[in-house]
């Protein structure tokens, strides 16, 4: 989209300069998911892979490359550097504040090997013991709950409205509409509640990664 086109979309639609804001941001960023650069905190559910921020690198190569079977090395290669570049926001010592609630699904699915998952899980409890992120583990005991439906990405920003993002195969949906984002910062909400404490996360993160890590012993 044009800085033009965006200014129409703004005027005719009264989304509050939204359409201006995302075309500029797009035109000074290399990654598709802009707009989580600026972001102040970040609230991110994941049902089923680790969020990109904590992939390691063998974890994002094999997502990746399960994701273009047939792409050339290099491709995969620009792919995770971009991917592990991105994750050095989490350098600062504070901001973003990084809120995660994985379902048990992401620890369980084996990605890259169980040496790779071992290594992967053990990267996402450093963090946590840090106080660098917040992370908690949905267990498969809470049965239905608001999001089975997909992942979801809340974003707040210093000097704008709160964002929500919403991810498919192969596409992604961005909503401002207040009414909308707070019912998904309600749905987040409900996750937290249903998920385990911070430090039994902690805990249960570190128990699959030694049975990774047993598996490894064992091959």
């Amino acid at each position: 989209m044009q800085m033009d086109q965006a200014e129409k979309f703004d005027e005719i639609l009264g989304a509050d300069g939204f359409f201006v804001r995302n075309c500029a941001a797009l035109k000074t960023s290399k990654y598709p998911e802009h707009f989580a650069e600026a972001a102040e905190a970040i609230w991110e559910y994941a049902p089923q892979l680790i969020p990109g921020l904590l992939q390691t690198e063998a974890y994002a190569r094999a997502v990746f490359r399960a994701y273009q079977p047939t792409a050339v090395e290099s491709a995969i290669d620009e792919l995770v550097t971009t991917r592990l570049e991105r994750a050095r926001i989490l350098t600062d010592p504070t901001s973003p504040l990084l809120w995660v609630v994985l379902e048990e699904a992401v620890l369980r699915r084996v990605v890259a090997g169980p040496q790779a998952m071992a290594a992967a899980l053990r990267h996402i409890a450093g963090l946590v013991r840090q106080r660098r992120i917040i992370a908690q583990i949905l267990p498969f005991s809470e049965g239905a709950h608001m999001a089975l439906e997909g992942p979801l990405k809340l974003m707040a920003f210093p000097d704008a409205p709160p964002l929500a993002y919403l991810q498919g195969l192969g596409t992604g949906q961005l909503q401002d509409d207040p009414a909308t984002v707070g019912q998904y910062e309600l749905t987040y909400d409900l996750l937290t509640a249903s998920a385990c404490s911070p430090a039994a996360s902690l805990a249960l993160i570190e128990s699959v990664a030694e049975g990774y890590d047993h598996e490894t012993q064992q091959l």
